[in-house]
């Protein structure tokens, strides 16, 4: 028969396990806005025309599109075409 104490021991292991086993919040990392990287469908907020929120572009890498990205990581993204990301919006890849 498992008594209180082993109880009590068993769930502190396991709250000490999922404790530890978590990574630093996403919002502790700094991030930027970065432009023309994102596939259709999967940008960020309020990308410009043709967008109007979350996951309403509609062409892979959209130049008025943004995904958040770490801090510093924007304008060194490769895309295909020999294009990068920009911490401006583009006027490529725009939809009609």
């Amino acid at each position: 028969m498992i008594n209180t104490k082993t109880t009590a021991a068993v769930l502190a292991g396991a709250l000490v396990a999922a404790v530890s086993g978590t990574s630093v919040p996403a919002q502790a990392q700094e991030m930027e806005k970065c432009f023309g990287v994102s596939m259709a469908g999967q940008n960020d907020c309020a990308a410009g025309p043709g967008t109007t929120c979350a996951g309403t572009s509609s062409v892979d890498y959209q130049g008025n599109a943004w995904k958040l990205v770490p801090k510093g990581s924007c304008t060194t993204m490769e895309v295909p075409g020999d294009r990068a990301g920009s911490l401006e919006p583009l006027t490529r890849d725009i939809p009609s």
